[in-house]
């Protein structure tokens, strides 16, 4: 049983004249906060008071750099060769390593967003790439990957380019009985009841393992958890989960304190 997890959540969506997520009102009960660079989703002004508001709030920053994709949400495969990649991530990371320092705080991860987390998932030259980009900027900032069946290699990856990897897992969305997430264009893709999400968030931390979708079990040793922050419940299901994680005895604190 973990005695101790962070709780995640994606942040600094909007941009322009568009506003996205419930950032304020989940903001207060998360741990850490990926934050969008603005490829994906975000522009400056957002990430600027995005971070403001993780500072407040004492909230670990992560950067969130995706492909360049705003019309795709940052959700769709892209065929880009591993040096672009490379140079997406440490362009993304690099900008919010730079309103850090305007604040005089430190980027405590980096957790790539939606399609690129997806392919790194399933092709681990990609997760080296994700891996080295994030070390030669700064070798003392964790990089977040899914928790699940390719833990042991994505580990395994991370110390040979020098970072250390968090896993993580989604108690709002299904799993596969592989330990992949359920496509999106899939219905039940996203879980909506906050009871559910509070059953398997606790599942997830006290025994490590999650129900997938055709019933069956998944084991899944994860250091955070992430709630959507687009999921209309969000704000509801991440006080729940963070209020029941603590009536457990689980204590729950931003990453780079205890990872």
């Amino acid at each position: 049983m973990t005695r101790k997890i962070d709780i995640n959540s994606d942040m600094g969506e909007s941009f322009g004249a568009y506003t996205l997520g419930m950032d304020a009102e989940v903001m207060c009960y998360i741990t850490s906060a990926n934050i969008a660079c603005g490829f994906h989703a975000g522009d400056p002004g957002v990430m600027n008071r995005t971070i403001q508001l993780a500072r407040r709030h004492r909230v670990g920053i992560g950067a969130h750099p995706g492909f360049p994709d705003l019309l795709g949400f940052g959700r769709r495969n892209m065929d880009c060769s591993l040096d672009e990649i490379r140079d997406y991530v440490i362009y993304q990371v690099g900008a919010m390593e730079a309103f850090c320092r305007l604040y005089g705080m430190r980027l405590q991860h980096v957790k790539p967003h939606g399609g690129l987390y997806n392919m790194a998932a399933g092709n681990l030259d990609i997760l080296r790439v994700l891996a080295g980009a994030v070390a030669a900027l700064d070798r003392e900032v964790l990089m977040v990957a899914p928790a699940g069946g390719r833990a042991e290699a994505m580990a395994r990856i991370g110390r040979e380019e020098g970072v250390r990897v968090v896993f993580e897992a989604f108690p709002d969305r299904a799993y596969t009985p592989e330990g992949a997430l359920v496509s999106r264009r899939l219905p039940g893709a996203v879980i909506l009841d906050p009871q559910e999400v509070l059953d398997r968030a606790l599942t997830l931390v006290k025994e490590g393992r999650v129900a997938a979708f055709d019933g069956s079990t998944v084991a899944m040793e994860a250091q955070t958890l992430c709630v959507h922050g687009d999921n209309p419940a969000a704000a509801e299901m991440v006080a729940g989960i963070r209020r029941g994680l603590e009536s457990e005895g689980i204590e729950v604190a931003a990453m780079a304190e205890w990872v």
